[in-house]
């Protein structure tokens, strides 16, 4: 019966693969095993298989629209395999994500699937997990910090190599000066995405970093995008590093009086609409649902099959490229929210 459980494993995410992997408040949430209907905050799951097994999910996440994907994945993969799963999101808030894990610790999780926005205050109690004997997996943000804590792999993308992608396309598209906007201050994965792009991009104005204001705060956003461009007439680029902060630029743009090459990351209704209309050119895709899905089908096999996916390196989601030659096939995956 295992053998014929871990078969249909394998081929339940090899299908999901397919389908996501092209080209490129306290809001808790418990699924219950066996035939019955498990609940979240938003969503009711119905699984399909028997399982004692309880995974949890400590993340710096919000309600917003990427990390929504990220758990519609971690929710899909808790039915495929009949697992409980616990939806723990921090609002970025470092110390709630540490209790939350010392929360799941206590509670004897069979593992953790932990992101490491805020490595200094996070890795302790991620170390912690491992040395209590829960398996743990690093997803989004930890791609620095996974070995020395003993993970078993890092599920995500390179958040430096997705910046050197998005330096090469704005080289492409002729800009000469970038800005590089933040949505969160202190998170080193958005900083690497900055970096990234410093490194690649040949413009002769170079790039410039700063942190416009919180998604939650749209205004402050288009306000600081707008007074930078106002500020400085050579910049004629902007790299939103999430997707609510890149659609906020094409408003500051257009407030400017400005054209400007945009790209951000991720995807959201709102930035597949301004990509088919010409008014952002490219977002990076970090394909965050598999995120979620892999990172609960890792710990599962590890669990029940003593598997280590990864072979102790990474597991990479991205990056990938959206744009005018591919946003017609992907529209639609983003709409069902699993891109």
């Amino acid at each position: 019966m295992k053998k014929f459980r871990l078969v249909a494993l394998l081929a339940s995410l090899v299908l999901v693969i397919a389908a996501c992997g092209s080209d490129d408040g306290d809001g808790t949430s418990t699924t219950a095993g066996g035939d019955t209907t498990a609940t979240t905050t938003s969503d009711t799951v119905d699984l399909n298989q028997g399982s004692d097994l309880t995974f949890h999910m400590v993340t710096h996440s919000d309600d917003g629209t990427f990390w929504s994907v990220v758990k519609k994945g971690m929710e899909d993969a808790c039915t495929a395999v009949g697992v409980n799963c616990v939806w723990s999101p921090s609002f970025n808030d470092p110390s709630k994500q540490v209790s939350d894990i010392e929360a799941a610790i206590a509670a004897g999780s069979n593992g953790i699937g932990v992101s490491l926005a805020s490595p200094e205050a996070v890795v302790p109690a991620a170390t912690a997990a491992v040395a209590a004997g829960i398996p743990v997996v690093t997803l989004n943000s930890g791609v620095n910090d996974y070995q020395s804590i003993g993970a078993i792999t890092h599920i995500g993308q390179t958040e430096t190599a997705a910046g050197n992608g998005a330096g090469l396309r704005f080289n492409s598209l002729g800009a000469t000066k970038v800005l590089c906007a933040q949505q969160e201050q202190g998170n080193v994965g958005l900083e690497e995405r900055c970096q990234g792009a410093v490194e690649t991009f040949t413009g002769a104005g170079g790039v410039v970093t700063q942190f416009v204001g919180p998604d939650a705060n749209p205004e402050e956003q288009i306000n600081t995008i707008l007074a930078a461009l106002q500020a400085d007439p050579d910049i004629n680029a902007v790299f939103g590093v999430g997707p609510i902060v890149a659609f906020r630029a094409v408003e500051a743009c257009s407030q400017a009086g400005r054209e400007c090459f945009i790209g951000g990351v991720d995807n959201s209704e709102d930035v597949t609409a301004a990509i088919e209309n010409g008014e952002i050119n490219f977002t990076i895709d970090q394909q965050q649902y598999l995120q979620g899905y892999a990172t609960i089908i890792t710990l599962y096999l590890n669990n029940t099959n003593l598997n280590t996916l990864g072979g102790g390196f990474p597991i990479l989601t991205g990056p990938g490229f959206v744009d005018t030659d591919n946003i017609a096939e992907i529209k639609a995956l983003v709409a069902a929210g699993t891109r």
